[in-house]
């Protein structure tokens, strides 16, 4: 009774101001009027944030916001109005927000940058089939963010993130945005051109459509349809834009050529020792590349690209991981591998297109087709990547995915990497079954191929889940295995020669309205880890065993908090240290015994995440593992901290400065001796100019310190490995005190169009953060320009 009671008196009433009489064709969400048809209208507006032209007062009007996190099923507690008409060539929208609460967080922030700003997202399906919608994401003032949101299974909300918003930020659209703030809140105007839109070839259409409001000062998400938590797809409960006629996207091709240079710089050396003050700077000529995009049809795109670049992107972000048996993800950041990336998504990752390290040319089609995707990619890398140096890499990568019944897919991934004589091929099957709502079946199998030096090697992956969401009760299970011989020459595995068998367990509770406890819920997990070979032979589990008890909380104002306690037991990894042994004293003399290490080691730790709501000055987070964990340096056991520290501070509207904090610290029990130190450092200082100009610093320092090895757990006796030669050399330890500096500007009045300029130096030194004799190692200075030309 509720809802219904609240959207007649949100259409009863208007802005806070009074000075805008409220449409008649008003779609309630909470009143389940999900199917619009807004108005076809033949007119050119000025995109201003002023929704004054006459052309709005007949805009379909969507209206009656639920609340969706942290408790769905809610009245929303701020008004929220989106006018929507569209014309031949374009989709417009206006927006009014009332908050009668609270104060509004709005910044002049860089692009893809309003996460802790108030925001809406425009989430739209072209296709109307629920399985991936384009994301036009605005804070108050206009400034942008845009996206891909694909379903990709149940994602259950952590103590930190917010389940609505898994939105790939990487691809950019043109598009049209203003806003300003009001006395009752803010508005704001988009008009999206059909240009930056790949949609149905159908006269008359239907797409999906759903709306998503961040209210930063209480922490709450609110969406025009009454979406639940317990659908396993969050895009299947959008709402329609029915009707839709006579659009057209016109000739799309976009040239977008492209000049950089760069000179960059290492020190003078004699006998391999740097020289003071020698220095020596190599300076390229200016190098061309470029990409062009051309609409095939109104739902294909073929994309080219020569010599892409990195030179806009900043370092990739420190990572550090205790598990030297799993390898560290780097995200994709190249704008040409970046559009289009919905299209090659896989389970597994087994297309991961940052094997592509410097292509000189590639080419991409990507589209939809009556309910199936397909994505194309073939590129071609630099000869210094192959392992002779006279070979170019050839990578043909194919994805489809078709749809099946209302919210299921199947698909299927090839990739071929080519390198003279040899080659890696791998062939997945994959498919997403979503029964009664709820449940989210998920498998996948795959093989791979992989020829070296005229000997061939297959090898299968298999992974197969079935989750539960529920609004009180949900559960995961999931049997994951990877083959010994497991190369994905275009993928990304991080440990291969494993089979896992997990499941987890949760309840979520709800608080009253007011209370100061808005949702809690507790998780158990259980996982059991073999060997490959093992658990193909019938043994027993010989990897690791893992429990979780953990405990999240959100609190109201959006303070969140996680708490957890785990407990595993690690099993010996004898391949791990085939190249360790150790010093013995016999009474015939020294002699170096191959290393065995413990049986087993247990662990005891505990958790705990917290969060703070996203302020218009300050947003922060803490994450903290501390307890008895394994030292893999020397196969022991350890007392670990584990510390991350995120925090945003604005001090101003402009001036924006983000930290992190990565620290770990693993100590021997016998004398808290530290076996392993790390600490990574980052500060990133950006400040925006203008709407299209913005300076950043960024600095990252990596301090890693692993102590003089020997064999904690037994003998007490030096530990000695095998170098590449083939001999014996103490494990003295080893630091690396690494220090880098990035500066930018940008202007940027679109994407495509951009000028760049920018510096990045590398120092380094015997001491951590001693700071008195730090050497720079190298630097660079490098210039990007390139205009986007749309026919």
């Amino acid at each position: 009774m509720l809802l219904p009671l609240l959207a007649v008196l949100q259409v009863a009433s208007g802005p806070a101001n009074g000075s805008v009489t409220p449409p008649t064709n008003v779609y309630q969400g909470v009143l389940n009027q999900l199917d619009v048809t807004p108005p076809r209208v033949e007119a050119e507006i000025v995109v201003d944030g002023l929704l004054q032209e006459d052309v709005w007062s007949s805009a379909a009007v969507l209206s009656g916001f639920s609340q969706y996190q942290p408790a769905d099923g809610l009245p929303a507690d701020d008004r929220t109005e989106v006018l929507v008409w569209y014309s031949s060539d374009a989709i417009h929208f206006g927006i009014r927000a009332f908050e009668p609460h609270g104060e509004v967080n709005a910044t002049l922030a860089d692009r893809d940058n309003i996460q802790n700003d108030d925001h809406l997202q425009l989430l739209i399906d072209p296709f109307d089939d629920g399985r991936r919608a384009l994301v036009f994401g605005v804070n108050p003032l206009g400034i942008q963010a845009d996206g891909m949101r694909v379903e990709r299974g149940v994602q259950r909300t952590s103590a930190t993130r917010s389940a609505t918003s898994p939105v790939d930020l990487s691809p950019d659209y043109l598009f049209d945005s203003r806003g300003r703030l009001t006395d009752y809140g803010y508005e704001i105007e988009i008009r999206i051109p059909f240009k930056s839109l790949s949609f149905q070839p159908q006269e008359t259409q239907d797409w999906g459509i759903n709306v998503i409001r961040r209210v930063q000062h209480s922490g709450r998400d609110q969406t025009w349809t009454p979406a639940l938590q317990s659908r396993a797809s969050f895009l299947a409960q959008s709402g329609t834009l029915e009707s839709l006629q006579g659009i057209d996207r016109g000739l799309v091709l976009d040239l977008n050529p492209v000049v950089t240079t760069s000179v960059s710089g290492t020190p003078t050396t004699v006998d391999g020792t740097p020289t003071d003050p020698g220095w020596n700077y190599d300076a390229s000529s200016p190098e061309f590349g470029g990409n062009v995009r051309w609409g095939l049809t109104s739902n294909l795109t073929l994309t080219g690209t020569v010599n892409p670049d990195f030179s806009q992107i900043e370092a990739d972000a420190g990572q550090t991981d205790f598990n030297p048996q799993r390898s560290i993800f780097f995200p994709e950041k190249r704008p040409f591998f970046l559009e289009g990336s919905e299209s090659f998504q896989t389970p597994n990752n087994l297309i991961y297109t940052r094997s592509v390290v410097d292509p000189v040319a590639a080419v991409k089609l990507t589209g939809k087709i009556s309910g199936t995707e397909v994505g194309f990619l073939s590129a071609v890398d630099d000869k210094s990547l192959s392992a002779t140096g006279l070979d170019s890499p050839v990578f043909n990568i194919l994805r489809i995915k078709r749809n099946i019944g209302e919210e299921s897919t199947i698909g299927i991934a090839y990739t071929d990497r080519v390198e003279g004589s040899d080659y890696n091929r791998v062939i997945g099957l994959d498919s997403r079954i979503v029964l009664g709502g709820n449940y989210d079946f998920q498998a996948q199998g795959g093989v791979t191929l992989d020829r070296k030096d005229g000997h061939t090697d297959d090898a299968y992956l298999w992974d197969v889940s079935l989750r539960r969401s529920g609004r009180r009760f949900g559960f995961n299970t999931n049997f994951t295995a990877y083959d010994d011989d497991l190369a994905l020459g275009s993928g990304f595995v991080r440990r291969s020669g494993t089979v896992r068998i997990g499941g987890s367990t949760s309840l979520t509770f709800y608080g009253e309205e007011g209370a100061l406890v808005e949702q809690y819920r507790p998780n158990l997990n259980l996982s059991y880890t073999w060997l490959y070979e093992t658990f193909m032979h019938g043994g027993s589990v010989d990897d690791a065993i893992r429990f979780t008890y953990a405990n999240n909380f959100v609190f109201r104002g959006g303070w969140r908090l996680g708490a957890s306690v785990l407990i595993e037991e690690f099993y010996y990894p004898p391949t791990l240290y085939t190249d360790y042994f150790v010093e013995l004293q016999t009474p015939t003399g020294t002699e170096y015994a191959p290393y065995v290490g413990t049986p087993a080691l247990q662990n005891y730790l505990i958790g705990l995440r917290f969060s703070t709501p996203s302020s218009s000055r300050f947003a922060g987070s803490l994450s903290w593992y501390g307890g008895q964990d394994e030292n893999f340096n020397e196969w022991a056991s350890a007392y670990i901290s584990f510390l991350t520290i995120d925090a945003t501070w604005r001090p101003t509207d402009q001036l924006r400065i983000e930290g992190r904090l990565v620290s770990q610290r693993g100590y021997r029990p016998d004398d808290w001796s530290a076996e392993r130190k790390v600490d990574i450092p980052r500060l990133k200082v950006e400040y925006q100019l203008t709407r299209s100009i913005f300076f950043r610093f960024v600095g990252q320092y990596q301090a890693t310190n692993i102590d003089e090895l020997h064999d904690q757990s037994r003998t007490e006796a030096p530990i000695y490995i095998l170098n590449d030669e083939g001999a014996l050399e103490r494990a003295v330890g080893s630091t690396k005190n690494d220090l880098r500096f990035d500066a930018l500007f940008s202007y940027e009045p679109s994407p495509g169009t951009v000028v760049f300029a920018g510096y990045g130096s590398s120092v380094t030194e015997d001491d951590s953060f001693h700071f008195d004799n730090l050497r720079r190692t190298s630097d660079g200075f490098f210039m990007k320009l390139s205009y986007l030309f749309r026919m």
